[in-house]
């Protein structure tokens, strides 16, 4: 695990978040469901989707007012390590 994804307390809850959804999860939603603010939880999702440990795509249908959202779950390497890490 790089420096970058050591375990703090954004982390955990973040992937906690993740690991408790049935489908994927939109950053918002992660936000508002954590407390951590968004400047926090994207910087995350990021460096995460990076070490190939969460994927992100578009919705598809956008059937509500406003942008489309990037939705986030976790790979399945993705959910081996947050079971683990959010363990200890």
């Amino acid at each position: 695990m790089s420096a970058a994804l050591r375990r703090t307390p954004a982390v955990v809850d973040v992937l906690g978040c993740l690991l408790g959804a049935d489908e994927a999860i939109w950053g918002l939603n992660i936000s508002a469901t954590t407390g951590w603010p968004t400047g926090t939880v994207y910087p995350l999702l990021v460096r995460l989707e990076q070490a190939a440990l969460v994927t992100s795509d578009w919705e598809v249908a956008n059937d509500r007012p406003g942008p489309r959202r990037r939705l986030y779950a976790l790979t399945p390497q993705g959910h081996d390590w947050a079971d683990r890490l959010c363990a200890a």
